[in-house]
């Protein structure tokens, strides 16, 4: 028995589930998520496993702006493949992730096997809590997610890369919903306290600047508290 998995990369993959749940349909796949998202690779994986299947195919889905990077997937299945107990099957994984889901096929010509050597979960470099003054929390719930909360968290990071500001000043974190979902997209920013609501990229270069870099809240999409 063989299997095909399309492993959903970031949390905008988790937001296009049924995009990839089609994509799989027509292969006779299987969906599986990297983060955020159900079932995570490692469940599924066991689950074919132990129907017997013996040949899994992994391909690492990316549409959306920012994903982890493939070496990721190698990572996760390589963790599952050294603690599997039971059968374990020949696992194979495409050499670089789709962005357009037309181009699967194609990317299924060049696949490479997991050995069981690829690096581990762990490193020294992860061992601490970083240093960072603030964390910004990024809604992802579904009605954040549906009014361009994807769009608000990519401009967020990309105005901190271009600010020369780093996860050891601030942290940006997806989250579930945080609640006032009239307001979405919604961010929090702490220990500040500050919530903002109707987050576009404007809003979020604007809090980038003056609230993040510049130490002063935005006021005109602070929400009251």
């Amino acid at each position: 028995m063989t299997a095909l998995v399309l492993v959903g990369m970031s949390v905008t993959d988790v937001d296009r589930r049924d995009d990839l749940l089609a994509a799989a349909r027509d292969r006779d796949a299987t969906v599986a998520f990297l983060q955020m998202g159900d079932p995570p690779l490692s469940l599924e994986l066991t689950r074919l496993a132990d129907l017997g299947v013996g040949d899994i195919t992994l391909v690492g889905v990316n549409l959306g702006p920012l994903a982890p990077a493939h070496s990721w997937l190698r990572r996760i299945a390589g963790h599952w493949f050294r603690e599997r107990a039971g059968l374990r099957p020949t696992l194979n994984v495409a050499t670089r992730l789709v962005s357009l889901l037309g181009d699967l096929d194609a990317t299924l010509t060049d696949c490479k096997p997991i050995s069981g050597t690829e690096p581990g979960l762990t490193s020294t470099a992860w061992e601490g809590v970083t240093g960072h003054r603030r964390q910004v929390l990024v809604c992802r719930g579904p009605r954040c997610t549906a009014r361009g909360g994807d769009e608000t968290m990519r401009t967020l990071i990309l105005a901190l890369m271009e600010a020369g500001v780093g996860d050891n000043d601030v942290l940006v974190t997806h989250t579930g919903c945080q609640f006032p979902c009239n307001q979405a997209p919604v961010v929090s920013v702490q220990p500040d306290d500050v919530w903002y609501g109707d987050v576009d990229p404007a809003a979020a270069r604007a809090i980038v600047t003056g609230h993040l870099v510049g130490g002063s809240p935005i006021e005109s999409h602070r929400l009251p508290r």
